[in-house]
């Protein structure tokens, strides 16, 4: 099969394109410099004339839609600010890249979403379980509304959109040279509040993974791709900064970090539920390789590591 992968040198995509060609399928990359790895084509996703002559030169089997300029370090005070290219990218860039892809009679859409986005509740979150519509904090806002019109886009285009957990691994902020390991090894996340949020993470080898899997299955809709288990966020900053051998986390308050990191900060050490994958190892035959984030980070070694931010620090170069 012909795979046009667009994003290819994103976190994912990295990863995701030596296996494709390694299972016997032809990977072909899409992004904005033409670089990448393996046989890369260039175009701006917000460019429609572009994006419809990389999907006709290419002309592919299947497009996955792993679109994103996500900045290396994000303000959790300013995500939307920090967002805005690559809600953009969910939304015309989507719209570009699945017109193209429809009118080159592409067979298979796959694309990348979120397993965070679900409605604070206790438990794990299956695929039913409704977004983060009800009271959503003011900076995720804009986030979650793009990530919705991926999704309808995507149903639309007969595909199916994977939903992946905290994203880590080789290029991850949570990388040995990543952001957030950085200011964990300098003892500068606290836990806030409880640290009560239920963390599910994907590496991106098993993000990779999963999106092989998907190619030749007749499944839509929405799937979670996420780890076996899921973990509270005080136990993840606590256990991630002993790996590290870096300072404990101090304790915040959630009214005083709400000054530093604004609401959604708070949310997000405190709101957000994990995910369950149970329905995506049902119908796509698949397993995490990694199946908790001890593992993956552990099994990594010098490549190893964890994001914990909105998506992974995909490079910018991705769209």
């Amino acid at each position: 099969m012909r795979v046009l992968v667009a994003g290819s040198t994103g976190v994912i995509g990295r990863r995701l394109m030596p296996l494709l060609d390694a299972v016997g399928h032809e990977a072909i990359g899409l992004s904005r410099s033409g670089r990448g790895p393996g046989r890369t084509l260039a175009a701006d996703a917000l460019d429609r004339d572009a994006v419809f002559r990389a999907i006709r030169e290419a002309a592919p089997d299947a497009v996955v839609n792993l679109l994103t300029a996500i900045p290396s370090t994000l303000d959790p005070k300013h995500l939307a600010r920090d967002f805005a290219l690559t809600n953009r990218l969910r939304t015309e860039g989507t719209r570009n890249l699945y017109d193209a892809a429809r009118a080159a009679g592409v067979g298979r859409v796959l694309a990348q979403g979120l397993a965070y986005a679900y409605q604070p509740a206790d438990g794990l979150a299956d695929e039913d379980a409704p977004l983060w519509t009800d009271r959503t904090p003011k900076q995720f806002a804009p986030v979650l509304s793009a990530l919705i019109d991926l999704e309808k886009a995507t149903a639309a285009a007969n595909g199916l959109v994977l939903r992946f957990g905290h994203l880590y691994g080789p290029g991850s902020a949570y990388a040995p040279d990543g952001s957030f390991t950085a200011q964990v090894r300098a003892g500068k996340v606290p836990v806030v509040g409880g640290g009560r949020s239920i963390l599910s993470f994907t590496h991106a080898d098993d993000a990779a993974s999963a999106i092989v899997a998907a190619l030749d299955k007749d499944v839509t809709g929405v799937l979670n791709i996420v780890d076996d288990t899921p973990v509270a966020m005080a136990d993840f900053l606590t256990g991630y900064a002993r790996m590290l051998d870096a300072p404990a986390p101090k304790r915040v308050p959630a009214a005083l970090a709400r000054l530093a990191v604004g609401g959604w900060g708070v949310a997000f050490m405190n709101g957000l539920r994990g995910a369950d994958n149970s329905r995506a190892r049902l119908r796509l035959d698949w397993r995490p390789r990694h199946p908790s984030w001890v593992h993956g980070v552990e099994a990594g070694g010098a490549d190893g590591g964890a994001d914990g931010g909105p998506d992974g620090a995909a490079a910018r170069d991705a769209a």
